[in-house]
């Protein structure tokens, strides 16, 4: 199960603070998009997500989003955040992830992706020697396939609750 074990576990992106990515050894934040900073079929960002953003900055962390989605839509969240984007990511193919990095100027280990889901951002965050911080998806998606995803991912979540070995 180490491929789909994500290193952290948290309800929203709002909820990772400076102190708890400084004690993970993370310098370099790696931002999806979709039921991440925003719901699935929204154009606006969260609640303080925009604020939470700048703030890592501001706390020294580099912040990159990274998404499997469009230039289309990850331009505009990434302007309206302040920060640079790579689009069309496929993760969990490491090309994104390593793109990143390198953007950012971090090492693997010092790099966590900040995602909701286990199929892609956990699993790409493992294959590429990262940290991963699983959130709780913001809302249901549509479409046959998030559910199949979904649906395989609720016991996969359920086993890493608690667990020792995943920041809660």
């Amino acid at each position: 199960m180490g491929l789909f074990r994500p290193s952290a576990m948290k309800p929203r992106v709002t909820d990772l603070t400076p102190e708890f990515f400084r004690a993970m050894g993370v310098e370099a934040l790696l931002l999806d998009v979709d039921n991440t900073i925003a719901t699935y079929t929204s154009h606006t960002p969260i609640e303080g997500a925009v604020e939470w953003a700048q703030k890592m900055v501001e706390e020294g962390f580099r912040v990159l989003i990274v998404s499997n989605n469009y230039k289309k839509r990850v331009g505009p969240f990434a302007q309206r955040f302040g920060l640079d984007f790579i689009s069309f990511a496929l993760k969990p193919l490491p090309f994104g992830y390593l793109r990143a990095r390198r953007r950012l100027g971090a090492s693997r280990r010092a790099c966590a992706i900040v995602g909701d889901q286990i199929f892609t951002d956990v699993v790409g965050a493992n294959l590429c020697g990262m940290r991963s911080v699983l959130l709780t998806p913001i809302e249901p998606e549509d479409g046959m396939s998030f559910r199949v995803r979904r649906f395989f991912e609720r016991g996969l979540r359920e086993k890493f609750t608690g667990r020792k070995d995943v920041i809660q």
